[in-house]
């Protein structure tokens, strides 16, 4: 899985897909219908304010990420997740992707498998406020690690390349590492904010009508 730099303007564009999926429509998000669906969605919710507060924090990365671009693993889970996409001047992407679930819900868990294992490797690393970053980035971890045991449909959980890949991020000395890393987690941030739209859309279930 290589990783893609995104401008903030992309980034935007991405944003702006993703939010209109349901808003466009002006109705809300569906309530979820099982207690599995009750537990996941509160889980990605979870996820998403967590990475949200991670970034606010001024000791770790409110303050060290100087420019607008974001790193991300791919952009599979964003073709895949997308119902209906939209096209103009400034976001030219493909407008005739068809919707499948299982490929959504395939990628969403390759992308939490991705970040799971950067993170985890991250920990591992020489941490440059191990006593600041460690604890945000455990709480992270363990989301990731219950999303992917108890809300996966995938049978086969084992460690595909982009993990391996994910895992030998971390080079530079404490300081650039962090750098990345938050980098790396505003990605993240952009990226969950697509899985919790595209969960919602499921819900949904306007993707069988």
């Amino acid at each position: 899985m290589l990783a893609v730099f995104w401008s903030a303007d992309f980034a935007s564009c991405v944003l702006m897909l993703t939010l209109n999926w349901r808003t466009s429509t002006g109705l809300p998000l569906p309530s979820p219908s099982t207690n599995e669906d009750v537990f996941c969605t509160s889980l990605f919710k979870t996820l998403l304010t967590s990475i949200t507060d991670l970034l606010k924090t001024e000791e770790l990365c409110h303050s060290l990420i100087t420019s607008n671009e974001v790193t991300v693993p791919s952009v599979k889970t964003v073709q895949s997740c997308t119902p209906t996409m939209t096209r103009n001047s400034s976001c030219m992407m493909p407008s005739d992707l068809s919707f499948s679930e299982s490929d959504c819900r395939r990628n969403i868990m390759k992308d939490l498998a991705y970040y799971g294992a950067a993170i985890h490797s991250y920990l591992q690393s020489p941490l440059h406020m191990p006593e600041k970053e460690a604890p945000p980035l455990n709480s992270i971890l363990r989301v990731i690690q219950t999303l992917r045991t108890s809300c996966s449909s995938t049978a086969n959980r084992g460690t595909d390349s982009s993990e391996v890949e994910a895992s030998g991020l971390w080079q530079g000395d404490s300081f650039t590492n962090r750098q990345k890393m938050c980098k790396m987690m505003r990605g993240f941030h952009v990226r969950t904010i697509t899985i919790n739209r595209a969960m919602g859309y499921i819900s949904s279930g306007d993707h069988r009508k």
